[in-house]
């Protein structure tokens, strides 16, 4: 499936990644409905792309995301259409849709993230599989200062980094720095430069090359559903889901090249 065509966003493939820079540099990269549905238009298309590996997440012109539009949240009703009953409920809960998307995304997410990392930004970077920062980022969730909730990535922080943490963070709107995010276990690696950032962005993109795609993606549903697991039982059903996807991937192409090169002591055919 091609990439949709996109006005907010820059859209670039390389060997087997999609670089996608969120373009609305004059807002700090504030989303807008349209760069939401842009964002879920992109997750769709790729959701079956075997031959893409990874998909990276960083903000135009120094910026990662300053969270929702305000302006654009004002002209919801307009932009949603009069036959929508409650168009704010509407534009709040698209972002959800859109997040969640991106969380059961196949491929490995990076986020590279400097400057503002603020409300819906800071949900972002809490549903990337990796997430590299600069120290001296902005992260906050502002929304209780404009006399807002948090409401749709309010989930997405709790499991990021604790209900403990998430509380003080939310409730007192609290701000903070790329080291800060690293001790929460927000982010992975906290680096001093924007050359940093790319070199650790390179390193981490070689790493995900060298791990079997099918594996990967096999993997990353696992991991969600387990972090959901309430119960004895769902977690019986979840071992045994487990045990015939190991068993498929075990006669599969994947596991069979990954076998061979081990006893033949080479890189497996998808790390060249």
């Amino acid at each position: 499936m091609s990439l949709p065509t996109c006005e907010t966003l820059l859209l670039r493939e390389d060997r087997g990644c999609l670089h996608i820079t969120l373009n609305r540099p004059q807002s700090r990269n504030a989303m807008s409905l349209q760069m939401v549905q842009e964002l879920m238009a992109v997750f769709e298309a790729i959701r079956t792309r075997d031959d893409l590996r990874a998909v990276v997440l960083r903000g135009a012109e120094g910026h990662f995301c300053a969270g929702g539009d305000i302006k654009d949240m004002a002209n919801a009703r307009s932009r949603l259409g009069k036959n929508e009953s409650d168009p704010f409920e509407a534009l709040n809960r698209e972002f959800g849709r859109m997040i969640t998307l991106v969380n059961r995304a196949p491929q490995t997410v990076i986020a590279v993230i400097e400057g503002a990392v603020l409300g819906g930004g800071f949900g972002l970077a809490c549903i990337s599989d990796v997430a590299i920062a600069h120290k001296d980022a902005k992260f906050g969730l502002p929304e209780t200062g404009l006399g807002l909730p948090p409401a749709q990535i309010a989930p997405f922080v709790v499991k990021r980094i604790g209900l403990t943490q998430a509380r003080r963070l939310a409730l007192l709107g609290a701000r903070f720095d790329g080291t800060e995010a690293l001790r929460l276990g927000l982010v992975h690696v906290c680096v001093d430069s924007g050359e940093a950032l790319d070199q650790r962005l390179n390193e981490t993109l070689e790493q995900v090359r060298r791990c079997a795609p099918g594996a990967n993606a096999v993997t990353k549903a696992l991991l969600l559903a387990a972090a959901d697991v309430a119960s004895d039982k769902e977690l019986e059903n979840l071992l045994d889901v487990a045990a015939k996807q190991f068993s498929a991937a075990v006669q599969g192409k994947e596991g069979q090249e990954g076998t061979l090169a081990f006893m033949q002591k080479r890189l497996p055919a998808w790390a060249n």
